[in-house]
């Protein structure tokens, strides 16, 4: 990786570290919390340890979700973008702009395990597999090759992870400041990419959860602010009776 795991025990220790860290690198850099540093970089549908079919999987969520949407999504990777963000498994992969948001899931569950922020450069991690740009989903054509459609017909070809934007269409895209990494057929964690000279991580400690979960809280950064859905609201007034 482009730098040596270290930890970090506070807010202000994360910051001092980014400050020094990111004053060497070409942004932009994207942010992940992870709350059991085990964890690899894969997508939900990539750890699943069964074949999937995905364009199943899609059909049922449509089915079923078409009218607890409003306005209804017309394209196949608007669906995508919010069934990742509900719960089903996909090959998106969740990022953030906001490395506080993105630490608050690296420490909100999992006590009992030390927990990791990553650093991903998507340019570079783009550049891997030949592009030099961060594509849009929306755009004509762009990334047709990672639609189910098009993996579902090609039982051979694949294609590396590749960093993507995409229209912030729920409440929760917008508040967590959402981006994401796509993979294609093969299962690759992001850090094991090329020269993994695009990626780094910081190590949470188990025991300093608490006290960065404190922090984040005095900053702002709260369940409620990355949920924010009537559901999250009612689960923090029951929690707090």
């Amino acid at each position: 990786m482009k730098y040596v795991a270290r930890p970090v025990v506070s807010i202000s220790d994360l910051i001092e570290k980014l400050k020094a860290d990111l004053a060497s690198c070409t942004g932009p850099f994207w942010y992940r919390g992870q709350a059991d540093k085990a964890w690899k970089l894969l997508p939900r549908l990539s750890r699943l340890n069964r074949n999937i079919n995905e364009i199943d999987l899609l059909r049922r969520f449509r089915q079923n979700a078409t009218l607890l949407i409003n306005p209804r999504p017309q394209k196949t990777e608007e669906w995508l973008f919010i069934m990742q963000h509900h719960g089903a498994p996909t090959r998106l992969l969740d990022w953030s702009e906001s490395p506080l948001m993105a630490t608050f899931f690296g420490v909100n569950t999992e006590p009992e395990k030390d927990g990791a922020l990553w650093v991903l450069m998507p340019l570079e991690l783009n550049k891997q597999g030949g592009n030099q740009e961060i594509p849009a989903f929306e755009e004509e054509n762009t990334l047709s090759a990672y639609l189910p459609e098009f993996i579902d017909k090609r039982t051979t070809v694949t294609y590396l992870p590749t960093a993507i934007s995409a229209t912030r269409n729920t409440p929760r895209m917008q508040s967590q400041l959402s981006v994401f990494t796509i993979s294609h057929k093969a299962k690759m964690p992001i850090e094991s990419i090329g020269d993994k000279h695009h990626i780094w991580r910081y190590i949470i400690p188990r025991d300093k959860k608490p006290t960065i979960l404190k922090e984040l809280s005095l900053l702002g950064i709260s369940r409620f602010q990355l949920f924010p859905e009537l559901q999250t609201l009612g689960e923090l007034i029951g929690e707090s009776c």
